[in-house]
């Protein structure tokens, strides 16, 4: 059992106490949509898309979006269901179907290739068509596909990936590698068979070098067996994670920085990143921490930087090209969160992504930059039952006489619930006197999975910026990356070859 801490009635309290009389008016909700409605029938905006900067919260289906803003507006003292994250706020939204060629179900490998690359894939495949087989190094040969990251570097403009996860990890990898397997990040981790194919964390050393902002974790993959990390974390395992071929990636993108004769700066904590001159950096390396950074209710804000510091830095360097720039960010750890059913530790992240979202948007001009937000696939995670407003979303679903709410077999739930995943018990614990807010708490689940799994439904598109009015309607996942090409005039659209949106009247 948790004990319920003073935080959480302070919470509970807050909320309580916030006042929503005027909402009784009927004059309240018809400015309410008058407003929403004068913001639609804004001019559509076309122009050029000097910049273009793209989020990608993974697992952030629509309902973790709904009980994300929610948490936003319980942790600000109000009742939660009327606030806006940021980009709540953007002018156009859509709809992106996320099944991939052979799965009905997408992993984050197979959408990341469709949503950065413009191609859909199979599932585990990195930056290939679906005429490769997973595993299958050989299969891989003529079927890589480039991202948007490699289309804006070949137009000339700075580039930077940013993620809370592992730099090698499934989505950023979609970005920059082509491989047969999501999971061959470190060449210690591909069969012995299939070892023609380069590892994920060698190909962005070796390959990908002229990506200006690259940060997130996963240190131990681009060091050598037995080399001493400058801040070890005691429970992570080094010699089952480290580089067997010998090769120091660090050390090797260092020398390759020197031999360019550019300006450029490894990091391995927050400490390091700060006092990295930003106005005379024109490459920067941040490896944070030796597996996955921390969720953010675990985050040391002394080691590890938040997503939105990260952004703010690379944002900072980026803007300096007077051609422009393209970033791609992932809160990483939201689907993290969702897998192990600790729901609390999903929604913070996602929160602290729209934080990150919020610091773009003032650091940039809407008029030359554009801002997509969206997810790779959503998870089994719903809203449940019949709560007030108001109600904790982490708490236990309550009635109008907000007491709690009963199942059939008479006992209590929470609001958040798991279609599957590992929290299902029988018989079905009492969960009144539990801390359900506890990060560490596991949410009940209708099926018995060890870890819960990624949902089928279509995810969300918010965009802000030149030609985002595109995003409208209902669109295959790939038509994403298209978008921010035909706006920013890179990859297929680049000069000469498609007309792209310079061409238009602004």
């Amino acid at each position: 059992m948790f004990v319920l801490p003073v935080l959480v009635s302070t919470l509970v309290a807050l909320v309580s106490s916030a006042d929503y009389s005027y909402e009784k008016d009927p004059n309240y909700w018809y400015n309410v949509a008058f407003d929403e409605l004068d913001q639609t029938l804004a001019p559509q905006p076309k122009g050029v898309a000097k910049n273009v900067i793209f989020f990608l919260g993974d697992g952030m289906g629509i309902p973790t979006v709904t009980a994300a803003r929610i948490l936003a507006g319980q942790m600000a003292g109000n009742s939660g269901e009327e606030y806006k994250l940021s980009f709540d706020k953007f002018p156009y939204t859509g709809l992106s179907r996320t099944y991939n060629v052979d799965h009905q179900i997408t992993d984050s490998a197979a959408s990341g290739t469709a949503y950065l690359t413009g191609v859909k894939t199979n599932q585990g495949l990195l930056g290939l068509s679906g005429a490769a087989q997973r595993y299958n190094c050989s299969s891989s040969k003529d079927t890589h596909v480039d991202s948007i990251v490699r289309w804006s570097i070949n137009a000339g403009k700075s580039t930077g990936v940013l993620t809370t996860t592992r730099i090698t990890h499934a989505t950023p990898g979609a970005s920059y590698s082509h491989t047969a397997e999501r999971d061959w990040e470190v060449d210690r981790f591909i069969p012995t068979a299939q070892r023609d194919c380069e590892d994920i964390a060698l190909q962005l050393i070796t390959r990908n070098n002229d990506i200006n902002v690259i940060m997130g974790g996963g240190r131990a993959y681009f060091y050598p067996s037995g080399f001493n990390d400058p801040d070890p974390d005691p429970t992570f395992s080094t010699s089952r994670n480290s580089r067997i071929d010998g090769r120091n990636l660090i050390q090797e993108w260092e020398r390759i920085m020197t031999n360019k004769n550019v300006s450029h700066s490894y990091v391995y904590n927050k400490a390091g990143l700060d006092q990295v001159d930003l106005d005379k950096t024109d490459y920067l390396l941040g490896l944070f921490t030796q597996s996955h950074m921390s969720y953010e209710q675990d985050r040391n804000p002394a080691k590890e930087p938040s997503l939105a510091e990260m952004t703010e830095k690379a944002i900072r360097i980026l803007k300096r090209n007077d051609k422009g720039f393209f970033l791609f960010i992932e809160g990483g750890r939201i689907d993290h969160g969702h897998h192990e059913s600790r729901a609390s530790q999903a929604l913070h992240d996602a929160v602290a992504m729209a934080q990150a979202v919020d610091v773009a948007n003032r650091l940039t001009n809407a008029s030359e930059t554009l801002i997509v937000v969206t997810a790779d696939h959503s998870h089994v995670m719903n809203i449940a039952g019949y709560a007030t407003r108001g109600n904790p979303i982490l708490g236990i679903s309550d009635n109008d006489n907000k007491h709690p709410q009963a199942a059939s077999d008479g006992k209590p739930y929470t609001t958040i619930l798991y279609a599957d995943g590992p929290g299902y018990h029988v018989p079905r614990p009492i969960v009144t006197d539990v801390d359900t807010h506890d990060k560490s708490y596991i949410s009940q689940s209708g099926v018995p999975l060890s870890s819960e799994t990624h949902g089928g439904e279509d995810v969300a598109i918010f965009a802000q910026g030149p030609q985002s009015f595109l995003y409208t309607g209902v669109h295959e996942q790939n038509y994403i990356p298209m978008v921010m090409a035909y706006a920013s005039c890179v990859g297929p659209y680049a000069e000469g070859k498609k007309p792209c949106a310079k061409y238009e009247q602004p």
